[in-house]
């Protein structure tokens, strides 16, 4: 066994690898290796690892195999040595007949990346077959009047094999009467032919035996026998002749049953009888002849039995007898060479070489997926086969070799928009009309993590109560991925921040798989009203990709406090209130003012006040909303001096929540004149109460300032919205604030100073204006200032005496009093 390499000069190899480089880099040069015919099964072929560049070790793991172009897996590679050897028998006249070349044509096919080799197998004949006539025994018939020269074809010997092996020479056995003449035909075929040496004399002997010999040019020479019988025949003495000793026709293969081939014609010389002439194939015509082609005895038209095809058989020899009626017969023979022309019946066929292989979205342009090839078993025109793929895909074929492509990505890929291209290939031939076929190629794209996480929303708005039990789950923030796998596995977490200068994660933590947000412990309102919280969402690619959203986590108010009662306070009297009165007081006499406070806020920070026990009901009454304790009627001297008046504070929340406060009023004669003479003490309180209005005018400023940059906030995000909608409305996503038309604005200032709490309230949404309801503590040393919350404009009458009592009975005068009214008065006409 040998083994060549087509390229045989250098410079030309160079070339040549240089040029199949430019048009495929997965493609190397062609390997031909030349074994004979019968080796052994196991019998080493060459080392094919190494004649296509790859070690053992890279043998295995680029999976490397052969597929045979011939259908049968006449070979395989040994795993352990690289090594092509022999799988079955090979016998090559059954694989190629009388062809002079035998080469079996393999691919190598190499994955990881894509690899094609092409590797061809010349079988060399040997000579195994000895020549072998159609018949062993040979029977003629020679009329006595024979002339001596007269020539009588002989059926030639046949030997499968080909090349020198095949049949040479013949050798006939001594006789005088007859000699051999070996007459070469077309295709260098040998044909033997019996020569008359001299006239025969039936009556000296009517019988000759007669043995011929083939022999072949093997070495060692095999050679095969045909006796032959010549029985001497009396008269008829000429044979029949046909015009010609061949003919050569061509037929096309669609050509229906019936169809004249071709019509023979011989004569003979003779008259009557000896020359009536019949027309037969000759004794030992093939079976595949017989079963195709008819002919017909009387006029010699020779015409189709069945269909042709082209792709079965592309000739046909046909050897025709013309026989007279005379006693004996004559014959004359002549031979018919049909030729099939082939016709474009057959559809082109897409082979697959190589299992598609999963690309990546990110796969460069030009990644080969899998190897294919096209084939047709038509020949010519009819056998030219072109692939192509519908255009606008992202893959392309790239020519190689012998109708060999590789499919290559040509184009972006992307996962989230295909995960799966199944790539139409269609082959088209270029026969008239041309023929084609498709087939679909499945090609995975496997994900890569270009995509990352998206929430639902960019941000959360989320409400919850307070003295909500801890553990309780808050919101649940949700994100999606487009990417596939561990690239789409999303975990979430919570970024740190501060939250009051204490880190978030003490207030709430994550469910790091579903994104459901739980409290730590339970918030209180008046301690933390709203607070944001920074979420995450990874996922599991690598490297991983992650977006962030904020959850802002509205604390709801609920009725959890009671009203504090201000003045009188209880950390100087106690919760009961001494309060002196005179006994010529008037219906409507301003007895004092009770003032509390609720920490809540809105309908549970509403304090109304009521009366609930009192030794004369009937001589006093509280204003609902401001506290006001005044008389009812006159005082008369029926009355008892001293009066106890225990009045009831309660809010306007779900339970409702309240306090109780007791008044001792004392009626005394005369008390006019001390209060007169505390007339000239006004000067006194009246620099705290200047104090008070400076900064009430201080806190009106701050709270209209911020009045002002949030009426421009909201300009701002109208004009905006405006642009995208052509209107200017306040869209629900943009304002998530005003979900509950209930909810209040609130602005805190908290300070060290004489200001201890501001809080503004956005007014009810059923309200027809807005106004403010203050308190003013009594107390001038606190000088606590309160804003609690909207109220209607038919409490102004009522609120418009708030202040009343905002200092002690002893140091209250009209001055102060009235100082008290016009400050509230503006304070309430603020824009």
């Amino acid at each position: 066994m040998t083994k060549r390499v087509r390229c045989g000069d250098w410079r030309w190899r160079a070339l040549w690898l240089h040029h199949f480089f430019l048009l495929w880099s997965t493609i190397d040069g062609q390997t031909r290796y030349t074994i004979p015919e019968e080796v052994k099964q196991g019998s080493v072929v060459g080392n094919l690892a190494k004649d296509v560049g790859l070690g053992l070790s890279e043998m295995y793991e680029r999976n490397l195999r052969v597929a045979s172009e011939a259908g049968k897996q006449y070979f395989s590679v040994d795993a352990e040595k690289g090594e092509l050897v022999v799988n079955k028998r090979i016998d090559r006249e059954a694989l190629c007949g009388q062809s002079a070349s035998c080469v079996l044509s393999l691919q190598v096919v190499i994955e990881n990346p894509s690899q094609l080799h092409r590797v061809e197998v010349e079988i060399q004949d040997i000579n195994d077959n000895s020549p072998s006539f159609p018949s062993r025994v040979v029977t003629l018939e020679i009329a006595e009047s024979a002339s001596a020269g007269a020539r009588f074809p002989l059926e030639s010997a046949q030997d499968l094999d080909v090349g020198s092996n095949y049949v040479r020479s013949y050798s006939l056995s001594k006789d005088d009467c007859f000699n051999l003449n070996i007459k070469d035909v077309t295709g260098g075929r040998k044909v033997p032919e019996l020569v008359l040496a001299k006239p025969l004399d039936r009556e000296k002997k009517a019988l000759h035996q007669l043995l011929l010999t083939a022999l072949d040019g093997g070495n060692p020479v095999r050679s095969g026998t045909a006796q032959i019988t010549i029985k001497v025949l009396d008269n008829n003495d000429n044979f029949p002749v046909f015009e010609k000793n061949l003919y050569k026709v061509s037929i096309s293969e669609n050509s229906a049953e019936g169809t004249s081939v071709i019509t023979l014609k011989a004569t003979d010389m003779d008259e009557g009888l000896n020359g009536e002439i019949d027309y037969a194939f000759g004794m030992h015509t093939p079976d595949n002849v017989v079963a195709v082609f008819d002919i017909d005895a009387l006029t010699g038209k020779v015409t189709l039995k069945r269909k042709l095809d082209f792709e079965t058989m592309t000739n046909y020899e046909i050897d025709v007898i013309a026989k007279d009626k005379g006693a004996p017969k004559m014959e004359g023979h002549c031979t018919v060479q049909v030729e099939v022309l082939d016709v474009n019946d057959n559809a082109p066929e897409i082979v697959l070489n190589s299992k598609p292989s999963p690309v990546r979205e990110d796969a460069p342009s030009g990644t080969i997926v899998a190897l294919v090839a096209a084939r047709d078993v038509d020949a010519g025109e009819n056998g030219k086969v072109t692939l192509q793929i519908p255009k606008g895909s992202p893959f392309s074929l790239k020519p190689s070799f012998s109708n060999n492509y590789a499919l290559m990505t040509s184009g972006a890929l992307d996962r989230e928009s295909f995960s799966e291209y199944n790539i139409e290939i269609t082959a088209t031939d270029a026969g008239s009309p041309p023929l084609s076929s498709k087939k679909v190629i499945p090609v995975t794209v496997t994900d890569v993590n270009d995509s990352p996480p998206v929430f639902s929303q960019s941000s959360y708005n989320v409400y919850i109560k307070e003295n909500t039990l801890p553990g309780s789950i808050l919101y649940s923030v949700s994100a999606s991925d487009l990417d596939f796998g561990d690239n789409a596995k999303i975990s979430y977490s919570i970024l740190d921040s501060k939250v009051q200068d204490v880190s978030v994660s003490s207030y709430v933590y994550i469910n790091s798989d579903n994104g459901s947000i739980y409290s730590m412990h339970s918030f209180d309102y008046e301690k933390l009203k709203v607070f944001q919280i920074q979420v995450q969402a990874k996922d599991q690619g690598s490297p991983s990709l992650s977006s962030n959203a904020t959850v802002h986590v509205f604390i709801l108010d609920q009725n959890d406090n009671a009203p504090s009662v201000i003045y009188p306070s209880p950390a100087i009297l106690g919760s009961l209130s001494h309060q002196r009165m005179p006994r010529s007081a008037k219906a409507g006499h301003l007895v004092t003012k009770v003032t509390a406070v609720d920490a809540d806020s809105g309908h549970n920070a509403w304090i109304s006040y009521k009366l609930s026990e009192a030794t004369d009901a009937s001589l006093f009454t509280v204003s609902l909303y401001t506290g006001e304790v005044r008389t009812k009627r006159a005082v008369s001297e029926q009355d008892d001096s001293s009066q106890r008046l225990l009045i009831e504070i309660k809010d306007d929340g779900e339970p409702v929540q309240s306090a109780t406060v007791t008044v001792s009023v004392l009626i005394e004669d005369g008390l006019h004149e001390p209060i007169l003479d505390l007339r000239h003490k006004v000067n006194e309180p009246s620099k705290k109460s200047g104090r008070i209005t400076l900064y009430l005018i201080l806190s009106l400023a701050g709270v209209s300032v911020l009045s002002v940059l949030t009426f421009l906030i909201l300009a701002v995000k109208c004009i905006k919205n405006s642009r995208d909608s052509g209107s200017c409305c306040m869209r629900r996503s943009d304002c998530d604030d005003y979900k509950n038309p209930n909810r209040n604005l609130q602005i805190q200032l908290n300070t060290d100073g004489p200001i201890k709490y501001v809080e503004v309230l956005g007014g009810d949404m059923m309200s027809q204006s807005q106004s403010f309801r203050s308190c003013l503590s009594p107390m001038s040393e606190y000088s606590d200032f309160t804003l609690v919350k909207p109220s209607s404009t038919t409490d102004f009458k009522e609120m418009i005496s708030v202040l009343d009592a905002s200092l002690p009975d002893s140091t209250w005068t009209f001055e102060s009093q009235q100082v008290s009214r016009e400050l509230y008065i503006s304070f309430i006409n603020v824009p």
